[in-house]
């Protein structure tokens, strides 16, 4: 792979992962509150705000779902065959947002989906929960992957001069 091109990829996904990180913490901090409320009768779960915001479609589908999950690979793939004092991190960079590609793919889409067509329940409300917890741990993948790719970056424009 040409450096231009290893170059474009890696500052594709540095710029991918810190937009992935800000929006993440975004929808933590601003609007899973809107989806998960709590009032003197306890927490509710509601589904209805959570369709209405469709966030999944409206937003990550164009950001992460796709994009990111390409650049992803690709980047692996740039790592895998590059040389030098880049390729640890880069290739650090590219596993551990692997791991919170497949995280999402296997239990974030999937309960978003469900909870998505839930009404109010206890069993909604933990589930909720859970998946918001969770939202945290896969939060810590992104933004160690976004610093392991920006020590990537740093080392890569090192290397190259």
């Amino acid at each position: 792979m040409s450096g231009s091109a290893a170059a474009a990829l890696l500052w594709l996904f540095v710029i991918n992962l810190g937009v992935a990180f800000g929006a993440g913490v975004y929808e933590l901090r601003i609007v899973v509150p809107t989806w998960l409320t709590s009032d003197q009768s306890g927490v509710h779960w509601r589904g209805d705000i959570a369709r209405r915001d469709d966030v999944g479609r409206k937003f990550w589908g164009f950001v992460t779902t796709g994009p990111l999950t390409l650049i992803t690979f690709a980047n692996l793939y740039a790592a895998w065959y590059s040389t030098g004092a880049v390729r640890g991190p880069w290739l650090a960079a590219g596993f551990l947002e692997l791991a919170g590609r497949l995280f999402t793919f296997i239990y974030f889409i999937p309960a978003m989906v469900r909870l998505m067509n839930t009404a109010d329940s206890p069993a909604a409300v933990a589930a909720a929960g859970r998946w918001r917890t969770l939202s945290y741990l896969r939060l810590a993948i992104v933004l160690a992957s976004w610093i392991a790719a920006i020590r990537a970056f740093a080392l890569f424009y090192q290397q190259s001069t």
